[in-house]
């Protein structure tokens, strides 16, 4: 008889230096993605499905970078990407730099089931996604006017010279899920940074860097600043340290030491092994999230909880 193993849902909500009149919403979202994904879990769901239901609900919720709402690219537009992958086959599916998508991660789920390809962009991953069955909407419809001030806020430093802020905004949304029949995934998706160049592909959507499962070490999602998150592979880097017999709590901390020490990057990980042990860091001033098992429920902007 399969072992039955004890679901676990951990969620992200982006690392950064989230302001106080920020804090209610971030925490509302992540608990509203962790409630949803669970009831798929509890219900006898898939982990697969249950990171796709929870990023969706991240993604129709405009506190994020991710979906509608999410910050614009230097000529105004949502450029989204985003990556799934199932822990128990490999298979991964991911969508970048597509502008006509209302949530990423359901084209990533069409990807990951309905094509021998792990990634597809912009409008060949928009084609795709409509052929199977995903309706496409305008860019328009994705933009909302609080991006818009903040696109030009943005424009306006840079043409004085002032560098963004160290912990400027990353609301990148993510999730990692172990189901009963012990399997885990993980999906990550987002807008990408304010003001990125068109065309630009963050490490969310990329398979290692920003998103990473198999059940032979964790599940884990990264947010934050993406380029040195890239440049260490850091998803696989985390789950590897796993496989090697490190706890997913140190493996966590160490993967986050080794973004700063190495990079000077600053962002947030999770991660998640078969025997339902997690972990959870970062080095931004805060990060939100919220966990969900069996018996017990949290949410927080910092870890450890305090």
């Amino acid at each position: 008889m399969a072992k039955v193993h004890s679901p676990v849902l951990l969620v992200h909500g982006g690392a950064w230096a989230i302001p106080d009149d920020m804090a209610a919403a971030h925490i509302d979202g992540v608990r509203h993605a962790v409630s949803a994904g669970w009831k798929v879990l509890e219900s006898g769901g898939s982990s697969v499905d249950a990171v796709e239901t929870a990023i969706v609900v991240m993604e129709d919720d405009e506190t994020f970078d991710a979906g509608r709402g999410s910050f614009l690219t230097s000529d105004g537009r949502v450029q989204l990407d985003a990556l799934m992958m199932d822990g128990a086959t490999l298979r991964a599916g991911g969508v970048g730099c597509v502008e006509r998508i209302r949530n990423p991660i359901r084209a990533a789920r069409r990807v990951l089931d309905d094509s021998p390809h792990v990634y597809l962009v912009a409008e060949g991953a928009e084609r795709f996604a409509e052929q199977h069955g995903i309706e496409l909407c305008s860019n328009e419809e994705l933009v909302i006017q609080r991006e818009v001030h903040r696109l030009r806020a943005a424009k306006e430093q840079t043409a004085l010279g002032r560098p963004p802020e160290f912990f400027a905004e990353h609301d990148t949304v993510g999730v990692v899920a172990l189901d009963d029949s012990g399997n885990l995934a993980a999906a990550t998706s987002t807008g990408g940074t304010l003001n990125k160049t068109p065309g630009r592909v963050g490490d969310s959507s990329l398979i290692g860097c920003g998103c990473y499962a198999d059940n032979d070490s964790a599940a884990v999602s990264t947010t934050g600043w993406g380029e040195p998150i890239m440049k260490l592979v850091l998803a696989k880097w985390g789950a590897d340290r796993v496989q090697q017999g490190l706890a997913p709590s140190a493996a966590a901390q160490m993967a986050i030491h080794r973004l700063e020490t190495r990079l000077a990057g600053h962002g947030g990980i999770i991660l998640l092994d078969v025997e339902g042990r997690y972990g959870l860091a970062h080095n931004t001033p805060r990060m939100a999230w919220a966990l969900r098992e069996p018996r017990a429920e949290s949410s927080g902007l910092v870890w450890p909880p305090t």
